[in-house]
């Protein structure tokens, strides 16, 4: 990967709530400000959704596109979206909203990455805490090792 999946512009807390379509178009919009998707991309992550659910359950949620829609992703990238007051994700809560976009396979490193920090309670009550954008980029910069 020639450029960091997550930099810091691509992170953002909210105190407040979403629905999980605004959630999934702001995950959607950080990448294409990025220039990593085309602005179909969140068309793609709709019909992902229409079909399987992208909630990964430890209040986490990473909506990405379908197969058929692969041209729309120009650059591996993710975006990273805390919403406090948490987004309700077809019944299941959410506060982290972490859109994906990889050429080829390299989404299943940064999916790798971000599965093993999820799968602590300790790690995700850690980075709840976070008071800014900046704090919460630095304890997610491991997903740029991969």
């Amino acid at each position: 990967m020639a450029r960091d999946v997550l930099q810091l512009d691509q992170v953002r807390i909210h105190s407040g709530s979403a629905t999980r379509d605004q959630a999934m178009k702001e995950a959607a919009d950080i990448l294409v400000s990025v220039g990593a998707v085309t602005a179909e991309y969140y068309d793609a992550m709709q019909q992902r959704e229409a079909t399987v659910s992208t909630y990964m359950g430890n209040e986490l949620a990473i909506p990405h596109g379908t197969n058929e829609l692969k041209a729309t992703i120009l650059a591996s990238a993710l975006s990273v979206v805390r919403y406090d007051g948490g987004v309700d994700w077809d019944g299941n809560p959410v506060t982290f909203v972490m859109g994906i976009a990889g050429r080829g396979d390299e989404h299943l490193e940064i999916l790798s990455q971000i599965a093993l920090l999820f799968s602590d309670e300790d790690e995700v009550a850690t980075l709840k805490q976070a008071a800014t954008p900046e704090e919460l980029f630095a304890l997610l910069s491991a997903v740029n090792e991969s």
